[in-house]
């Protein structure tokens, strides 16, 4: 902790709490091409039909928004700190932080659309 005017600054204390959620969501990606990679070699999709149909299964569809969730959380946790390093000035980095979780959100909810649609 530092003593500052006065007042204790503590800091947010993201660093474990970042790191295990980028390890996290970076094993879960990978396990997750790696059951895509095997089943395209199996069975190779020769056409959108037989693509759409690798993605008609539950299991898949759930499967694919969480992989696609862990995208976005391990793209947060590495854009906000890139801005928390490099963009002193706070209110430009909070807004490009608001904008950043604004888009991950709207591509969220575009991933289910996609899938559920």
């Amino acid at each position: 902790m530092v003593k500052h005017s006065g007042r204790i600054v503590t800091g947010a204390h993201y660093g474990l709490r970042d790191w295990l959620a980028q390890r996290i969501t970076a094993v879960f990606m990978v396990v997750y091409i790696a059951v895509l990679a095997v089943l395209v070699t199996i069975n190779p999709p020769q056409d959108y039909a037989a693509w759409s149909g690798i993605f008609k299964h539950s299991w898949m569809r759930i499967a694919t928004f969480l992989f696609f969730a862990a995208l976005f959380w391990h793209a947060w946790v590495g854009v906000r700190n890139v801005l928390m390093d490099y963009v002193k000035p706070v209110a430009i980095r909070l807004t490009l932080q608001v904008l950043v979780i604004i888009a991950l959100l709207v591509y969220l909810v575009w991933t289910a659309e996609i899938l559920w649609s």
